[in-house]
């Protein structure tokens, strides 16, 4: 069964290399079977328990179409074999990813294989394999297709035909339109993208290059697929994948300095921005950590925060270009808070500005690609600065909650040139060390994100592990909880803090995003988006408010907000506040509705056939004077 190597092999994408650091590279071993899917093809083959199958898009932009049956049914004359909607209902999504919920199932619910790597992240688990009567109906009589090309590799395996086959189909880039059909587009893939799963069982296995050339599914080209077989000894991470842009290189889901502990106190991960990190803690769960962050201390993996360090003549400078604040006002040792925003006044991304030195600054924000920004802009500006990413470079974790300074006190050491921990300001930071004058070097900054008293520290990744035990051997009496996304969204939203992709987007001022304060028209620079952020300021259309539920009943993201038959917002962020005893929700309205007191409703189901009573209150629903954060 083994074909020839593909004609790719010498610039394997295979070696997927993260920003030229041998230390992240994946190298794949050596394979024991490679097998051609020629365009317009299906190839069937065994699958041993344990074994991985890696399906490669040769040339990028073509789907294939897989099946799989539980090997010991068949001989026994059984035929089960993975069934999408057992799988997507089990799942809880439309398809599979690498994590905790990874399976692909079939009908008697028994897991059949399960969802590795992926460097697409974009498939389908809905729509048939294609059918000959798909062509017949389109004018194209006797056109090849994949379910026929599976009934003919799979009958002498002792699978019966069918006209149409449900199958995993990846690379195939379907979505369900507001109107609720099934639409499709080029696929997502480039060429070397691929899918990597481990076989749970003894499979029969059929794989196609899908033969539609009539529509976009191919990008009306069909290429070759090939199939991978690794050997069951074999240890491959758990990873999706990352690019920075669509034409940047390949990296997968990489693990914190700190998962040698987290991963032994919990499974449930989610892929962060190209980090492992933990949604909840075994022991706990998302309430528990939650009041512990609210009454005692909690630790949190912060890690997928992007870092970058400005340094050089031109640094302040080109950060007063790019971003909203005032970076001659910025001391050494101090942070501050700022939005980065496109010339047309929509938000790229926020973050926080530490000044290091003169001319020394390190940006902590959300996306790669204010990286990427910050260096185009340098370029283009001819400043004379360097931009360096420091992600990988500096790990860290928070330590928030009313016993957060008590904690650190009992483990930090700064030298007398430094503040101690009981000195440092709100938004200041300070070298410091782990245990003594010889311990590990850290950043311990007095910023977070959960509206409590907190702390962040910032280590080298060799130290990670170091420093979260000596973290939890210290808080243990203290009640430390390990604190996971889901209890950070809790305490973020109580506290009214701005959080992407739901307060703001590139078509949102920081006006409207609620963190108007961040923007400085007083200083005497340019800077990107000026003019725009001037206008919305004197014109605004659209405001954050708070808004108190008079309902238990979850509100979510994106319902609507109504005032009659008109819409006239929408939820961003909507919690059920334990502290509060009370649901709570960040919203944008018209600002014509964003009095306080403006009585509003949430629409649900259409928008019409269910309201919850609202009324629009003050922001941040939690500790609205900050007293606590300050103290």
């Amino acid at each position: 069964m083994n074909d020839k190597a593909p004609p790719f092999i010498e610039e394997d994408p295979f070696l997927l290399q993260a920003d030229a650091q041998p230390a992240l590279q994946q190298v794949f071993p050596e394979p024991l079977t490679v097998i051609r899917v020629g365009a317009a093809s299906a190839r069937a083959f065994e699958l041993k328990a344990g074994q991985f199958i890696q399906v490669i898009d040769v040339e990028g932009r073509q789907c294939s179409d897989v099946l799989a049956f539980d090997a010991a049914a068949l001989a026994a004359g059984e035929e089960w074999g993975l069934d999408p909607t057992v799988t997507r209902t089990l799942a809880g999504s439309s398809y599979p990813m690498p994590g905790l919920h990874a399976k692909y199932f079939d009908a008697r619910m028994q897991p059949l294989l399960e969802t590795v790597q992926d460097t697409v992240g974009r498939h389908d688990a809905f729509a048939l394999a294609c059918t000959a009567k798909y062509y017949e109906d389109q004018g194209f009589p006797g056109h090849a297709n994949c379910s026929d090309n599976f009934n003919a590799v799979l009958e002498p395996m002792g699978v019966r035909p069918r006209a149409g086959w449900p199958a995993i189909n990846f690379f195939y880039n379907t979505f369900i339109q507001p109107c609720g059909s099934l639409g499709f587009a080029e696929p997502w893939s480039k060429p070397g993208d691929y899918v990597l799963l481990r076989a749970l069982k003894d499979l029969v296995v059929a794989v196609s290059s899908c033969a539609d050339d009539i529509d976009p599914a191919n990008a009306w080209q069909p290429t070759d697929i090939e199939v991978r077989i690794y050997d069951a000894a074999h240890s491959f991470p758990r990873a999706m994948a990352h690019r920075m842009t669509p034409d940047a290189p390949v990296r997968l889901t990489r693990p914190t300095a700190f998962a040698g502990v987290t991963e032994t106190l919990t499974r449930d991960f989610i892929d962060y921005h190209g980090f492992w990190l933990p949604r909840s803690f075994v022991g706990h769960g998302t309430i528990a950590e939650y009041w512990a962050c609210r009454e005692k201390v909690a630790v949190m993996d912060l890690t997928a925060l992007r870092k970058f360090d400005i340094t050089g003549p031109d640094a302040e400078a080109l950060l007063q270009k790019v971003v909203t604040r005032d970076m001659r006002k910025l001391a050494v040792g101090q942070v501050v808070y700022t939005a980065v925003c496109h010339a047309h006044g929509g938000m790229m991304d926020d973050g926080t500005v530490f000044r290091l030195g003169r001319d020394v600054f390190r940006f902590v924000c959300g996306e790669d690609t204010t990286g990427l920004w910050l260096k185009e802009q340098a370029a283009a500006g001819g400043f004379k600065v360097h931009v360096r990413d420091a992600t990988d470079s500096l790990h860290n974790i928070a330590v928030q909650g009313p016993r957060s300074r008590e904690l650190l006190a009992k483990i930090l050491w700064t030298a007398p040139a430094q503040p101690g921990i009981a000195e440092l300001g709100w938004f200041r930071f300070m070298a410091a060390r782990l245990g003594g004058p010889t311990g590990r070097p850290l950043v311990v900054s007095r910023t977070g994100y959960t509206g409590e008293l907190g702390f962040e520290l910032w280590c080298h990744p060799g130290d990670g592990l170091e420093l979260w035990n000596v973290v939890a051997e210290a808080g243990a009496p203290l009640g430390l909880v390990p604190l996971g996304f889901d209890a950070l969204d809790m305490l973020r939203i109580e506290a009214g803090l701005a959080f992407a992709g739901h307060e703001f987007c590139d078509q949102t001022d920081p006006f409207e995003a609620g963190i108007g304060f961040t923007v400085a028209l007083s200083k005497p620079d340019d800077f990107i988006g000026r003019a725009a952020l001037e206008e919305r300021k004197a014109h605004p259309r659209r405001k954050l408010v708070g808004l108190a539920i008079d309902s238990n009943e979850a509100v979510h993201h994106g319902d609507g907000v109504y005032i009659g038959r008109a819409r006239v917002g929408e939820i961003t962020s909507a919690v059920r506040s334990p502290v509060l005893n009370a649901q709570v929700a960040l919203a944008r309205v018209d600002v014509a509705c964003s009095e306080l007191d403006t009585a509003l409703q949430v629409g649900q189901l259409d928008g019409h056939r269910k309201r919850l009573d609202a009324r629009v209150v003050a922001f941040p629903h939690y500790d609205p004077t900050k007293s606590r954060v300050r103290s």
